[in-house]
């Protein structure tokens, strides 16, 4: 990695303030190097890195939920296309999860509008078969979305 990118370089090149570099560091998302004078040096493949957090984050995955993927890649090098493919199958799971999730939603919620019972058992977005009653009392969490 020869002389590598400044930690104001990469800035620039992914549109990340500083700070928020440095953040992702202390995730183990990026590791740089360290120069001659201790100055921090990153790869060109931390670029990659750091975009594809950024586009993980708006699909709504935690930031450890993409640390745990970003591990398996390689160190200090850019990945290949096949180490992208094996931590999508990952991602691709849970959107897929998420998309059936919110298709439900959208579909089972024009009967519920207004409704607010969250404990009847004819609810079928919210209380199908009226399985929260042994729960308890009060509000249950939706299915499928909460993570």
């Amino acid at each position: 990695m020869a002389a590598g990118l400044s930690i104001g370089d990469l800035a620039a090149r992914t549109g990340l303030a500083v700070s928020a570099i440095r953040f992702y560091e202390t995730h183990g998302i990026v590791a740089p190097l360290r120069n001659a004078g201790g100055h921090r040096r990153y790869g060109r493949a931390d670029i990659r890195r750091l975009s594809f957090v950024m586009a993980a984050q708006k699909l709504g995955f935690s930031l450890d939920e993409i640390a745990d993927h970003l591990r398996g890649l390689p160190a200090h090098k850019a990945p290949s296309k096949a180490d992208w493919t094996r931590i999508s199958k990952g991602f691709r799971r849970k959107i897929d999860a998420r998309i059936a999730a919110l298709t439900d939603l959208r579909d089972k919620l024009d009967g519920c509008i207004g409704c607010g019972c969250l404990s009847l058992q004819s609810c079928a977005l919210y209380n199908p078969a009226d399985v929260k009653s042994a729960e308890g009392t009060g509000p249950r969490n939706l299915t499928g979305l909460d993570g």
